[in-house]
This record gives C-alpha cells, structure tokens and sequence, in this order.
C-alpha cells in the first residue's frame, strides 16, 4: 500500500514539474492593443498609434501585427508601413507585406465565419534603450480607402528562456 501511495505521489510530483517547465519556456504579453477601423474602412490618413513602454533592453520580445479583415476584402495582401520612433527620437519607415490570400486564393490567414485573421511575426527582438516606443501604421495601398478591413493590433511579448 506504500508503495503504491509513493508512486501516485511521484507521478503527481512529476506532472506537476512538466507543467512548470512548459509554462516557464512560453512568452507573456507585455502589450496588446488594437485599433477599429469606423465602418470597416482604413483610409490613407488614419494611422494607428501604438506606445509601448520597454523597461528591461536584456529581454527578446516578439511582435505581432494582426490584421482582421472580412471575406469581401478584395485585395490578396495589403501593404503596411510600420513607423517605429524610439525614445531617443530616431525615426524608422519600414514597409510590409500582409498576405490575405494565396495566390489560388486560399485565405492564408485563420477565418472564422467571414472574418479573415493574419498576422505577421517578429521574433526575438531586442531593443536598444528603456523607454516608451512608438509604432505607428499607415496602410501603404495606392488607394486613399482601404475597405473591408476590421481591425490592427499589436501584440508584443516578452520571450521567455526556457
């Protein structure tokens, strides 16, 4: 009977530290904030602002843009310019891809019902000085209104060791 009571408690220990260990190797949201476009409409000069306060510059963090759109959107990618200012001033302008569909027209993307979800990752950054980062997106299309688009979030978590 002992040995029996020994064994559950052992096994129990053991899933307790399996658990532990996958928990401690995932990343944990630093940020997350999104940006609803009024009837679904993202025109030229809306440009959606993002502040994101770095207090730890040892740390990799992973970004996410996420960009939600309906199955009616008719383009198969929207081109984004991401705007980053640091808290030292310096200025970037980088642009993006954000493929909605494939080239047969597979949404490429999560869609649930007629909401069409992408995302596009930047893994494992580090960033140069503490202080508060602004990201700034302008939807970069040769069209003053984009249509049918829901929403932009940013995500930013924190990459834990593991």
């Amino acid at each position: 009977m002992i040995k029996g009571t020994v064994m559950k408690t052992m096994l129990k220990f053991l899933s307790l530290l399996l658990f532990i260990s996958l928990v401690s190797c995932t990343s944990s949201s630093v940020y997350e904030k999104s940006y609803s476009f009024e009837k679904n409409i993202w025109p030229q000069h809306i440009k959606p602002e993002f502040q994101i306060d770095i207090k730890d510059t040892s740390k990799a963090y992973t970004f996410v843009i996420t960009l939600r759109t309906t199955t009616e959107y008719k383009f198969s990618n929207l081109w984004i310019y991401l705007n980053t200012r640091t808290p030292g001033g310096e200025k970037a302008r980088e642009p993006y891809e954000i493929k909605i569909t494939d080239a047969d027209g597979v949404w490429v993307g999560k869609k649930t019902g007629t909401v069409v979800e992408t995302s596009i990752y930047f893994r494992n950054r580090k960033l140069p000085k503490k202080g508060v980062y602004h990201f700034i997106l302008e939807q970069g299309i040769t069209e003053s209104l984009v249509d049918e688009v829901l929403d932009v979030s940013l995500i930013v978590e924190e990459v834990s060791a593991g």
